[in-house]
């Protein structure tokens, strides 16, 4: 009966600390609002809206190769796959963190010994065993743990939005090394054609020098010129091979599997002029890096919370429960669970740092600091993306203008080489001329294919600054099939490695 009562009294304890553990000390996070404009400031042909705002812009390229491209990186690059296990890590911990809420200290435990004594006892040797259950709860009076939990729930998103971002980064740098590639393809094949052109002009200029009709000075010319355009292929075609390679790490590949990739042959990439801009005010729910940083100053706000709990004290319920036995005299130990040898002991406890509230003090002092820090990263960071915005439209809005009087600076330099070649052929003109309009075309045409390749480039930082990409991971899990395999074999995961759709953002 006596035992009956201490267990009901240990229920009312555990329920009236249960009902009265409401006190959350610490802030609450509030979403953060920072100031954004209106409108940007780029040219009115670049702020056109997309009613589609999660596109795949790279589809805009209209290019199944460049297709083939991300979503083989997406599949296989090794960062974001890292990015994903980092999420898996974040939702172990979150489960790690809820068990907090539940009693702390389970454990069962017991012992044999053979103890012996040097007194004038009877029995100077006897065997000695126990059994028993130990069990402490400390209860969430201050909201240490709830705190802990809203962090490490936060630090989940963090995780996610970091995944996301590496994800942005990961289709931008694909796109943008498939561009390079297409455009050191180009350079090298109007250097080749132009070397072919002036190969022809110096089988002329040299037929004539045979014939006396000119100077071996016009011959001399001829070659350099020849010499110097031949000149820039090796170095081109050095610059293609490297990134290729790095292509084929972004693939998740070794550069010698690449030429599966791009056994055929394309085209510097152009996208459509439609673009999805959108105004300002979307970077805030659209950049990946700007959801992270506020995910983690919502993480930090909680661990405020979870520093000033040391301030106050801490109550536990203990209990204990067991069985013991020896075998001295007419005992044995087959005896231990008798109910004479049951043994048990429980009730509350506190715990109070006192005396030491400059340490503690200061401690939640730093965390507040760190906390402010982070508030102050969230608006440079939504500062940056706004300014990277910024940069790309006014970038590729002036290069699509420079690209329209480069355009007619090539076709005026092709007409002036047919022009020259064909008062040389009838003497009206010296071979200098026809030197310096073609090599004002090989110019020419190799800025206009760099300058092609910059739009395009422009056009692939624009969408990344809008934070563009990373939804076509939506609907799938973060790690590959394969790998949740091999991880599975090794440990038991339960249900973590199964995306739930609140993780979905």
């Amino acid at each position: 009966m006596k035992f009956t009562k201490l267990c009901f009294s240990s229920i009312l304890i555990v329920s009236a600390l249960s009902f009265s553990a409401c006190t959350m000390l610490g802030p609450d996070f509030k979403p953060l609002e920072p100031e954004m404009p209106e409108n940007w400031t780029a040219s009115a042909d670049l702020k056109k809206l997309s009613k589609d705002e999660n596109i795949e812009w790279w589809k805009l390229f209209n290019d199944p190769i460049l297709d083939m491209l991300i979503q083989t990186a997406y599949t296989q690059n090794l960062s974001l796959r890292t990015a994903g296990l980092r999420i898996l890590e974040s939702r172990a911990f979150l489960g790690l963190v809820k068990g907090n809420m539940y009693p702390q200290s389970q454990q069962m435990n017991g012992d044999i010994m053979t103890i012996g004594t040097t007194g004038p006892a009877a029995d100077r040797y006897y065997n000695a065993a126990s059994i028993g259950f130990d069990v402490g709860w400390e209860i969430d009076f201050w909201g240490e743990f709830s705190r802990s939990i809203e962090s490490a729930d936060a630090a989940l998103f963090a995780s996610i939005a970091d995944y996301d971002d590496v994800l942005v980064s990961l289709t931008a740098e694909v796109a943008r090394t498939y561009t390079s590639i297409r455009t050191l393809e180009e350079r090298i094949r109007l250097a080749k054609k132009n070397s072919k052109l002036q190969e022809d002009g110096l089988q002329l200029v040299q037929h004539q020098f045979d014939a006396g009709t000119v100077t071996e000075l016009d011959v001399q010319q001829a070659m350099t010129l020849l010499s110097s355009t031949l000149a820039t292929i090796p170095s081109l075609q050095s610059a293609l091979q490297q990134t290729r390679n790095g292509l084929a790490i972004l693939l998740g590949i070794f550069p010698e599997e690449l030429a599966e990739f791009l056994k055929t042959t394309g085209t510097i990439p152009t996208a459509t002029l439609e673009i999805a801009v959108g105004i300002p005010a979307d970077l805030l729910r659209r950049r990946p890096d700007i959801r992270k940083a506020e995910m983690q100053t919502a993480a930090q706000s909680a661990q405020v919370g979870v520093a000033l709990t040391e301030l106050y004290p801490s109550f536990t319920l203990f209990g204990s429960l067991g069985w013991s036995a020896n075998d001295i005299g007419d005992n044995s130990l087959g005896d231990i669970f008798d109910s004479n040898s049951f043994t048990y002991s429980f009730g509350p406890a506190f715990k109070w740092n006192i005396l030491n509230y400059g340490r503690i003090k200061n401690q939640v002092r730093i965390q507040d600091a760190r906390l402010e820090q982070l508030i102050t990263g969230y608006q440079n960071t939504v500062l940056n993306a706004a300014r990277e915005v910024e940069d790309s439209m006014t970038a590729l809005d002036y290069a699509r203008k420079e690209a329209e009087y480069l355009s007619q600076g090539v076709a005026s330099s092709q007409r002036s080489v047919e022009l020259s070649l064909l008062q040389y052929e009838e003497g009206f003109a010296d071979y200098q001329r026809v030197l310096d309009s073609t090599r004002a075309l090989t110019q020419k045409q190799d800025q206009y294919a760099q300058l092609q390749g910059q739009i395009a480039t422009d056009f692939i930082s624009l969408y990344k600054a809008l934070g563009g990409g990373w939804q076509i991971r939506l609907g799938n899990d973060f790690v590959p099939q394969d790998v949740k395999e091999q991880m599975e074999e090794r440990t038991d995961w339960g249900n973590l490695l199964i995306s739930p759709a609140s993780m979905e953002q």
